[in-house]
């Protein structure tokens, strides 16, 4: 016996000295030729420059001596030294793929192309009958997928994330040694094949994310004991999954993901599955019951996600104790009490969302004995009370705690608590009264994001609260706060995004705020006094300090590359305009308006971007990293897991006046560089004294979406060259003392949706076609020499119209200035002619003359008669 181990050890280190000495040879040089021939085919392109492959695959050479079995990509068998695997994905590649240089693999069994930019379609790759796995991701193919089956040796086809099209052919269930089968991300039409019933490997099969549409039946799927994973969605709701089936089935899923599937009930097949780690109904439009029922029958799920559903009752059974650690059912409508039971019920849980739904009453005081715990969002609900003290001392693994929008009432962490580990606290819009409580300073080593807008809080801001070393972001806007503010505060290095406003706060603004990575300044409708710093704006992205008792004039402004939003409305600011504020390079919205401001507007604010571009680091928001903590299904070129992102944002909510309406732009989030805020750009030089003539070159700001010049005196016709804002959306000009015609230019302002010139002395006839059909009388009002259909003056004189017919331009601004000084001469030279001529007939003794002195004296008698 032992003889027979000695020597079976003895042939597998043979075997093993063998192979590696095989490793050691070169590859064959048949294939080694047939690799740089693919090399010549392929036209590798890199950011739309040409780049050569030697400088993205160095080891691919013509050297007789190089091994091709150690070249980057390429996977050879270790004893037959064979290349039987090529992984050229991701080198952004563009173009289609020049198959021919693949004709001498003969071995090849993985043919590896994701994320590299090919296009067109696959049919010549039906000649590579001996592939075994074969991933296509992340390209541009399009067209039909029949070629794929060829390959009856396929265990692994990786298709997601093209443009394939059409629906899925029958002869895919030849493809009886199939393991992975990934579709998702194309346009594939149609139902299910009945051939895929012969698909018996099949262990994996993803369908997400494609245009099926009508009832789609999942029979044919009935009898595959293999299958572990299957995923479904359709990109629009016109899909419809079968929900009451006949069939049985014979396997029994990990994972299953059913999202925008138009289901209304729960799938009967459901009801035989004992092994789920996953399920994803979410994006539906199931009613009635959550089915916790699923979580008594497979008690290792993980992951349950019923999200934007219409579920409107919510019950745990009493005697479960369950596994589950992520629960989703936000954007439902349940309504009535929270299950109290539910921290003794799921104890595990680390993550829980039952944001925007219609629960009330009192917060569980089970949740305390979730432990595990890091994210609990509850915003958007009913909720009342207080929070319960088992809640605050017993959840100490909590990261992330929304409770935003219910009505939460009492004082606010008045003491200590668990939460050491808290990096995000959103309170906002509920009842806590009293002052801002002390038990934050258990967090005071994590504590990143704090909201407590829109409540009652009362006193002073305390001056403990800079002891939050971390704190990033602070939100305590539209409470009764009041005050000093602790100068600390706004000098802290850690700060982002600090929101004071709607209180009652007091005191002068420090020389310099935050710290040298941009802040987000909002300390609108307090009591701040004092003038703005000259330095104010150095590291500044947004500084909004509306409505507060500033004096004094605007600063000359120094370091001012990083803002983008300026808002000084509503102080007490006087002087002129400084022309260092035509250095704001990358501001999108200036608003000056409701000051005591005069002089002229400076000509130079044409230099002003009001668009995109500057710092990119002044985008509203941070995104944290995804955390994968589930893994389900693993393959060559599938790794199933669900990630979590751990996001922190802020929406950040600003009014910009336009006349008759108040628009509200966002920035926030994803996607955000889209923003609205990003979009948005706007000069409000409202409610001053300024004077002067409207420089011509404000309408060289062509992605001006906004501006007000309204409520000043400003004296000038209107700039025919507005007609160059081709994005503005609100233009207010009224209660001015402008002259001349409105420029028939304006009329092609196809954005134009507020446009008023109202209270001017404005002549001629005004402009009709496009947006201005769309204006009433409102526009015009206070300009009585103004004439046309939307007007107080309907018709106007046929010579004015012929004239201004015949004479464009800037004539038409001077003919108006002239009929308005010539009716002017003409009315006072009338009075004096009549003056004179009674003068003459008083000087001379005639019939006349004698008759209109026995009026006078008649008119005497008569009225002495009248005295008493």
């Amino acid at each position: 016996m032992g003889r027979k181990l000695f020597l079976g050890q003895y042939l597998i280190w043979v075997i093993l000295v063998l192979e590696q000495l095989h490793g050691c040879k070169s590859c064959v040089e048949k294939e080694r030729k047939a690799l740089l021939e693919l090399k010549k085919l392929l036209e590798l392109k890199k950011h739309n420059v040409s780049t050569s492959w030697d400088d993205v695959l160095p080891s691919w050479t013509n050297d007789t001596k190089s091994d091709c079995c150690q070249w980057e990509s390429i996977e050879c068998n270790r004893i037959s030294g064979r290349i039987i695997g090529i992984s050229i994905g991701f080198y952004n590649i563009d173009g289609p793929f020049p198959i021919n240089g693949l004709e001498n693999l003969t071995n090849l069994e993985l043919l590896n192309l994701g994320g590299s930019g090919f296009n067109g379609t696959i049919l010549e790759l039906m000649n590579l009958t001996t592939l075994k796995r074969l991933s296509l991701r992340g390209n541009t193919f399009s067209g039909a997928i029949h070629a794929v089956c060829k390959m009856k040796n396929l265990e692994e086809l990786d298709l997601r994330r093209n443009h394939f099209a059409g629906e899925l052919p029958l002869c895919l269930g030849s493809l009886n040694k199939l393991r992975v089968l990934d579709l998702s991300s194309n346009q594939f039409s149609g139902n299910l094949p009945s051939s895929f019933s012969s698909l018996e490997s099949l262990e994996y099969l993803s369908l997400s994310d494609n245009n099926f549409s009508g009832l789609f039946s999942l029979s044919p799927l009935a009898n595959l004991t293999k299958l572990k994973v299957f995923k479904l969605s359709s990109k629009s709701e016109m899909v419809q999954v079968e929900t009451e089936a006949t069939w049985q089935p014979k396997f029994q899923l990990s994972v299953v993901v059913l999202r925008v599937c138009s289901l209304e009930k729960i799938p009967s097949f459901l009801m035989y599955q004992k092994n789920l780690r996953l399920v994803d109904l979410s994006n539906n439009r199931i009613s009635g019951h959550i089915p916790t029922w699923l979580l008594t029958n497979n008690p290792e799920l993980e992951v349950f996600q019923l999200q934007n559903n219409v579920f409107t009752i919510f019950q745990m059974p009493t005697i479960i104790v369950h596994k589950l650690q992520f629960l989703d059912f936000s954007a439902n409508n349940i309504t009535g009490l929270f299950p109290d039971n539910i921290g003794r019920a799921l104890p595990n849980l680390v993550r829980m969302n039952g944001a925007n739904n219609g629960f009330q009453g009192s917060f569980p005081s089970s949740m305390g004995e979730m432990v595990n715990i890091t994210l609990l969002d509850l915003s958007y609900n009913n909720f009342s009370g207080k929070l319960p003290r088992s809640f605050v001392m017993g959840c100490f693994s909590l990261k992330q705690l929304k409770l935003s929008h219910n009505k939460f009432s009492g004082l606010f962490l008045p003491r200590e608590t668990s939460f050491t580990s808290l990096k995000e606290l959103r309170v906002d819009s509920n009842l806590f009264s009293g002052e801002i409580g002390v038990g934050l300073l258990s967090s005071n080593k994590t504590l990143s994001t704090l909201d407590m807008s829109n409540n009652r809080l009362v006193g002073a801001i305390p001056s403990w609260i800079t002891n939050l070393s971390t704190l990033s972001r602070l939100l305590i806007s539209n409470n009764f706060l009041e005050g000093i503010t602790p100068p600390s505060l706004l000098t802290m290095p850690s700060i982002s995004l600090l929101d004071l406003s709607g209180n009652q706060l007091s005191g002068v603004l420090p020389s310099h705020v935050g710290g040298d990575f941009g802040i987000q300044l909002f300390l609108s409708d307090n009591n701040f006094t004092g003038p703005i710093p000259d330095t104010f704006l150095e590291h500044v992205n947004i500084l909004d300090l509306r409505n507060n008792k500033f004096s004094g004039s605007i600063p000359q402004f120094v370091n001012t590359e990083s803002i983008r939003i300026l808002l000084l409305k509503g102080n007490n600011l006087t002087g002129s305009i400084p022309r260092q504020l035509c250095d704001l390079s990358n501001i999108r919205l200036l608003d000056l308006s409701d000051n005591h401001l005069n002089g002229v507007i400076p000509s130079c604010l044409y230099n002003l971007s009001f668009g995109p571009g500057g710092d990119k680091n002044t985008e509203v928001g941070v995104s944290e990293s995804a955390a994968c903590e589930f893994k389900f299904y693993k393959s060559t070129f599938v790794n199933e897991k669900f990630c979590v992102e751990s996001d922190d944002f802020e929406e950040i909510e600003i009014k910009f006046s336009t006349k008759q309406r108040y628009e509200s732009y966002f920035g926030a989030a994803v996607e955000f560089t889209g923003a609205i805020l990003d979009r948005m750009y706007g000069m409000d030089l409202s409610s001053n004294e300024l004077s002067g003539v409207i420089p011509a070159e404000l309408g060289d700001l062509s992605q001006l979406r906004v501006m007000n010049l309204s409520h000043n005196f400003l004296s000038s016709s209107i700039p025919s060259n507005f007609s160059n804002l081709k994005d503005i959306e609100s233009l207010d000009l009224s209660h001015n003392k402008l002259q001349g015609s409105i420029p028939q230019q304006l009329t092609s302002l196809t954005s134009l949706a507020v446009f008023d010139v109202s209270y001017n002395n404005l002549s001629g006839i005004v402009p009709q076609g496009k947006q201005f059909n769309t204006f009433n009388e409102k526009s015009y009002i206070g300009n009585p020499l103004l004439c046309g259909p939307t007007t107080t003056k309907k018709s106007c004189e046929a010579t004015k119209s012929s004239n201004e017919a015949d004479n464009g331009g800037e004539e038409k601004d001077d003919e108006a200035v002239i009929d308005v000084v010539v009716f002017y001469y003409s009315a006072a030279s009338t009075c004096v002619t009549a003056l004179i001529g009674v003068l003459v007939v008083m000087c001379f003794d005639s019939p006349c003359r004698r008759a209109w002195l026995r009026i006078v004296d008649a008119s005497i008698a008569s009225a002495k008669s009248m005295l008493p």
